[in-house]
């Protein structure tokens, strides 16, 4: 009896032990939590796009787009990097390559691009550590964008 006590005890101790360690290392949040949820990406990709737009190298690929079409590309855009974060959001428009082929973006571009979302994340304060994770998860998309 006192042999199954003591077991019945040390599995009890070793199972409350268990509960604490992962009471003690709680899981991280979402990248997406981390920069202010869906308002947030939504504020950021709004300066990033505006940016785009009115950088002399880039607003050739936004010239001729009706406001609609516009729309669409900045929803896209949300969605994609909701999605891309850990949250909620579904991405339903078309993958990178298809989305970009034909564009002619150059390396060049690319890089302009670059330093417009560095300068947007900045503008709204994203610690170093999410923007290291935001600009790791764009720099994964650039096979597929760049053409030249």
């Amino acid at each position: 009896m006192t042999r199954t006590r003591t077991i019945v005890c040390s599995l009890l101790v070793l199972f409350a032990a268990s509960l604490f360690a992962a009471d003690a290392t709680p899981a991280q949040p979402s990248l997406y939590k981390r920069l202010g949820g869906y308002d947030a990406i939504a504020a950021v990709t709004d300066d990033f796009i505006g940016r785009l737009a009115t950088d002399k190298q880039l607003a050739r690929f936004f010239a001729g787009h009706s406001e609609s079409s516009l729309k669409q590309i900045r929803q896209h855009v949300v969605d994609f990097l909701c999605n891309a974060t850990g949250g909620p959001c579904v991405y339903t428009g078309r993958d990178m390559k298809t989305s970009h082929k034909g564009m002619g973006i150059t390396e060049s571009d690319w890089n302009a691009a670059a330093g417009d979302l560095v300068a947007t994340l900045d503008k709204f304060k994203v610690p170093e550590k999410e923007k290291s994770e935001v600009l790791g998860a764009v720099s994964a998309l650039k096979k597929d964008i760049v053409e030249k």
